[in-house]
C-alpha cells in the first residue's frame, strides 16, 4: 500500500469506528462495487444499534416490513463491533436455515476483506470455516442457528468482572443475542404449534445464553401474528428499564413513507386494496398483527378527527334526543391477567363517539380517582357497570364517591361470546372511534381488532362494549 493509501484507510477506519452507517455503506461499495441506497430510516435503525453498543440499551425490538435492509444492517453491527472487540461473542438466531448460513456467511466476507484485515487486524483461526461457528484468533466469534436447531454450546457476551467504580471505567461492547425472523410467517400467522414452540424456546434457552447479566438482546422481525416473539417478548420487557420498541410501518399515520424509493405509495395501495394481499400488508407492513381468520371487526370502526360540533341524527336532521351526553361503561377486572375496561361514550343523535377509554391493570381501589376524574372531565352523566363479580361492590363505592352521578348496575345474564357476537352488528353501525387515539385508547380498540369468533381471553374490550349496547339498545329507542 502506498502512504496515501494507508492515510485514506485510517481515516475511513475512524469514520467506520464512529458511525455503523458509514461502515456498512463502506463496507458495502467495497465488497458488492455498488452503493448502499440510503434511506433515513437507516440512520434511525442504526442510531439504535449503537446504543445496544453503548449499554444504553438491554433490549431493543425493530418491527419493520420486509426487504428494508434489517439484516444488512445487523451483519454491519457484528462486523464493526468484533473489529472494535475481537473477543465479543454474538449469536445469531433465526428460523431459515438459509438466512442463516447466507447471514454467517457475509459476515466473514467483510472480516477477511484486505480493507477490514488492515483496519482491525483481526483474522478468524484457520479450521473456523464453518457455516454456522467460527472464531477470531483473539478469542471471539459468532455462532449462527435456527431456532429449531442447536444453540447450545455457546454464550453471548463475555464473563468479565468489571469495576465499574474506576473513574475512567469505559466498556467495550463484549456482544449481543440476535433474533431475526425467529418466527416462520405461517406458524405465527395461524397461531399454530410451531409458533409455541418457538416462543417458549425463547426463555427456556436463549435467555440462558447470556454471559453477563446485562448482555443485549435485539428482535429484529416483521409482523405476522398476535402471539409472536415479538409480542412475548415485548410481555417480558414490559416496565423493564432501558428497553426500545422501535416500530415501523410501510406508512405512517400522518402519510410518510418509510422507503419511497422502494415502496411507493402505488405500490402500497396495491398492497393496501388487493385482497391477496390485504392480511400481509395489515401484518406484515404495517406492523398490525391480525388473526389471519376469523376476526369480530375485520372492517376495524368508523373514526373521526373531532367530535362533532352540531347535534345531528343519521339523517342529518337536529337530534332532540340524547343531545351530546356522555355515558361510561364499566368492567371491572376479575382475574389477575384482565384490564380494568372503561369506554367513555359521547352520544350524538344515534351515534356513539369514544372519547376516551380507561383501560389498565391498577388495583381496583386506584381505578375510583380515575373514574371521577374522568367523570368531571367528560360530563358523565351515567355510568353503567357490570355487576358480575365484584361490580357490585364497585358499583356502591362508586354512589358513595358521586352521589350526584346515576350508577347504573346491569347484570349479565347470558353468554359472553354470544353478547359480543350479538353487539358487533350495532358498533359497526353506531361507534366511531378516535383516528388518532391515545395510549389506553389505541390498546383497548387493539384488543377489538384481534378479537375473534373464537377467542378464549383477551376479551375485556369488547366485552364492555357489549355491555354498553345492551344497555342502550334496552333502555333508548333511538337505538333500536
Amino acid at each position: 500500500m502506498t502512504i496515501e493509501e494507508i492515510k485514506t484507510l485510517k481515516v475511513a477506519k475512524v469514520k467506520c469506528d464512529n458511525s455503523l452507517l458509514f461502515f456498512t455503506r463502506y463496507f458495502f461499495k467495497k465488497l458488492k462495487n455498488q452503493k448502499f441506497i440510503l434511506n433515513w430510516h437507516h440512520e434511525e435503525i442504526c442510531r439504535e444499534l449503537e446504543k445496544v453498543a453503548n449499554y444504553e440499551t438491554v433490549f431493543l425490538n425493530i418491527n419493520i416490513p420486509p426487504r428494508s435492509s434489517k439484516t444488512e444492517l445487523t451483519v454491519n453491527f457484528i462486523a464493526q463491533n468484533l473489529g472494535k472487540n475481537p473477543l465479543g461473542n454474538y449469536l445469531y438466531i433465526t428460523a431459515s436455515d438459509d438466512l442463516r448460513s447466507e447471514t454467517s456467511v457475509k459476515i466473514r466476507d467483510i472480516i477477511t476483506s484486505p480493507e477490514y484485515r488492515a483496519m482491525y487486524g483481526i483474522e478468524l483461526k484457520v479450521d473456523q470455516n464453518a457455516k454456522n461457528l467460527w472464531r477470531t484468533k483473539q478469542g471471539g466469534g459468532l455462532k449462527t442457528a435456527t431456532i429449531s436447531g442447536q444453540i447450545t454450546g455457546f454464550g453471548a457476551g463475555q464473563m468479565i468482572d468489571h469495576n465499574k467504580d474506576l473513574e475512567d471505567y469505559i466498556r467495550t461492547f463484549e456482544g449481543c443475542i440476535i433474533l431475526d425472523d425467529i418466527n416462520k410467517i405461517a406458524d405465527s400467522a395461524s397461531l399454530n404449534e410451531n409458533n409455541n414452540k418457538v416462543n417458549l424456546r425463547i426463555f427456556d434457552t436463549v435467555f440462558s445464553r447470556t454471559n453477563s447479566e446485562d448482555t443485549p438482546i435485539i428482535n429484529i422481525q416483521q409482523r405476522a401474528g398476535t402471539e409472536d416473539a415479538t409480542y412475548r417478548l415485548l410481555k417480558y420487557y414490559e416496565g423493564k428499564e432501558k428497553v426500545v420498541n422501535l416500530v415501523m410501518p410501510i406508512i405512517y399515520p400522518d402519510g410518510k413513507l418509510l422507503w419511497e424509493w422502494k415502496f411507493p405509495l402505488h405500490k402500497i395501495e396495491d398492497f393496501k386494496t388487493n385482497p391477496e394481499t390485504a392480511h400481509m400488508f395489515e401484518t406484515q407492513f404495517m406492523q398490525n398483527p391480525l388473526p389471519l381468520f376469523g376476526l369480530m371487526y375485520p372492517n376495524k370502526f368508523k373514526t373521526y378527527n373531532e367530535l362533532p360540533k352540531d347535534i345531528i341524527n343519521e339523517n342529518g336532521k337536529q337530534s332532540t334526543k340524547l343531545e351530546g351526553w356522555c355515558l361510561g361503561v364499566i368492567d371491572i377486572a376479575d382475574k389477575g391477567d384482565d384490564h380494568f375496561a372503561a369506554p367513555i361514550l359521547q352520544i350524538v343523535g344515534n351515534r356513539m363517539y369514544l372519547k376516551d377509554v380507561i383501560f389498565n391493570k391498577d388495583e381496583l381501589i386506584n381505578q375510583e380517582s380515575i373514574v371521577k376524574i374522568k367523570t368531571e372531565e367528560h360530563n358523565v352523566i351515567k355510568w353503567v357497570i357490570e355487576t358480575n363479580h365484584a361490580g357490585n361492590y364497585f358499583s356502591n363505592r362508586l354512589r358513595t364517591l358521586m352521589p350526584k352521578i346515576e350508577i347504573f348496575g346491569q347484570w349479565s345474564s347470558t353468554n359472553k361470546m354470544s353478547r359480543i357476537i350479538n353487539a358487533a352488528g350495532f358498533l359497526n353501525m353506531y361507534l366511531y372511534v378516535p383516528k388518532n387515539p391515545n395510549r389506553e385508547t389505541s390498546l383497548f380498540l387493539d384488543e377489538c381488532y384481534r378479537f375473534t369468533k373464537t377467542s378464549t381471553k383477551k376479551d375485556d374490550a369488547p366485552d364492555v362494549l357489549s355491555c354498553g349496547v345492551a344497555h342502550l339498545e334496552r333502555f333508548y329507542e333511538i337505538f333500536n
